[in-house]
């Protein structure tokens, strides 16, 4: 495939194991955690694992974060995946810093009160809200793997591509705005279903 894909790499995110469901599925990544990095790629994946302000505290030490603010004002392809979703928004209950604010809306602690554990770890089923280029809505079988304990509630509902069940709740597991998409979820971790979202994000991507 002759997409360049970056993937950020800002010490908070599970880098191997995104890299290994890309090669099984033939494509290669190249890291990304400097702003010179970021020339000639196509497309970026932005992962995380871990707390909010933290990460963007590790963001702002690459000096990549002018630089991801503009990716997303110019639309460009990105793919954020669980903290890396949380990171697009403008804030969250877990912290003080701001996000990137690629995407509208805010990051809140998952409700309690719903007979469920927190953080919420497990397999859950996406429920179709919007379209979306990931999503099959003849796939029954979008089982996700889910490791949070905060989840983001987008103003445009318009950016709400799926949610999961979560107690008598749902709650974000998938926003789709333009060119822009995150996963809640781990689509690495996530077996087959997994797989065929990261296969359907690649051929978005060479199609486009």
């Amino acid at each position: 495939m002759a997409t360049n894909i970056g993937l950020i790499d800002y010490g908070m995110g599970n880098l191997h194991s995104v890299q290994k469901a890309f090669k099984r599925i033939g494509q290669p990544l190249r890291i990304v955690s400097n702003p010179q990095e970021l020339n000639g790629c196509d497309a970026l994946i932005l992962p995380g694992v871990g707390a909010f302000d933290p990460a963007m505290e590790q963001l702002k030490q690459t000096k990549l974060i002018p630089c991801l603010t503009k990716w997303g004002e110019e639309d460009k392809p990105l793919l954020g995946i669980c903290l890396g979703l949380q990171l697009l928004f403008e804030s969250s209950d877990e912290g003080s810093s701001k996000g990137l604010g690629i995407l509208k809306g805010n990051v809140h602690r998952l409700p309690k009160g719903q007979g469920e554990r927190i953080p919420h770890m497990g397999w859950a089923l996406l429920n179709h809200q919007n379209n979306c280029p990931l999503i099959d809505n003849n796939d029954q079988q979008n089982w996700m793997y889910f490791v949070h304990s905060y989840a983001a509630v987008p103003i445009e509902k318009g950016d709400l591509a799926a949610t999961a069940k979560f107690g008598q709740t749902e709650v974000t597991a998938m926003v789709w705005k333009g060119r822009i998409g995150a996963c809640q979820f781990h689509p690495e971790k996530s077996a087959k279903a997994g797989q065929r979202l990261l296969i359907r994000w690649l051929k978005w991507l060479n199609d486009g």
